[in-house]
């Protein structure tokens, strides 16, 4: 039922245009890149646009398939690295030249980092574009999730991979809005505390638009 649910919000969600992007050895329709499919940082805090020239990334929003539910997978960035470091992401990074398009770029990076065979996801969509603080231009892509046996994460990028249920994002009251000051200024985010993780940031606001796709539990 849930997987049904989600499959016809993605199917009626607003897109523009549409293309065809392999995945897998399937062709999927993915929206396309519209000025108003943008999101990001600055929503909350204008003055934190980037001005310089934004880095392509892709990211893949996996929606595990377990008996149990649909659970939102992530993964926990090692403290060392020099973007993003110790922080709770999706996989995904830099779409590299090599890669045909954002969904090739989120599934080699999936595969790279948590050993995600990329024939164990099926794309359904994508979400708006995030651009972060930090210059990256984001395209978050959207699929299901069959889980392999033992995720195989790079220890050299990834200190843990998990799973959130996802009916948790769903809960209202899930999602808080918090602040803290960054170079002199009060600086607003959203955040997703579960258990002994704290989600927010740029991955916070994607799943803010993920659910906005979806609905809230009493919406649905």
């Amino acid at each position: 039922m849930e997987r049904t649910l989600i499959s016809q919000r993605f199917a009626l969600a607003p897109a523009p245009g549409r293309r065809s992007a392999p995945t897998g050895g399937t062709v999927v329709a993915v929206p396309m890149e519209t000025p108003q499919s943008r999101r990001g940082d600055h929503d909350l805090n204008p003055d934190m646009l980037p001005t310089r020239a934004l880095i392509p990334a892709a990211v893949l929003v996996g929606l595990v398939e377990r008996p149990e539910g649909i659970g939102v997978l992530f993964t926990k960035r090692t403290p060392h690295l020099n973007d993003h470091a110790g922080q709770i992401s999706f996989p995904g990074g830099r779409i590299d030249a090599t890669d045909a398009d954002a969904v090739a770029a989120a599934l080699r990076e999936a595969e790279e980092e948590v050993g995600l065979p990329i024939a164990n996801v099926e794309m359904i969509g994508r979400l708006d574009t995030y651009v972060t603080r930090t210059g990256f231009e984001v395209t978050p892509c959207v699929g299901f999730v069959k889980p392999p046996e033992l995720y195989r994460p790079d220890p050299f990028e990834v200190a843990e991979v998990f799973e959130v249920p996802l009916h948790f994002f769903r809960a209202k009251q899930s999602r808080q809005l918090e602040s803290r000051v960054y170079q002199g200024k009060e600086r607003f985010f959203y955040a997703y505390p579960w258990n002994e993780y704290y989600i927010w940031g740029a991955t916070a606001g994607m799943l803010n638009n993920l659910i906005e796709v979806l609905g809230h539990l009493d919406e649905a």
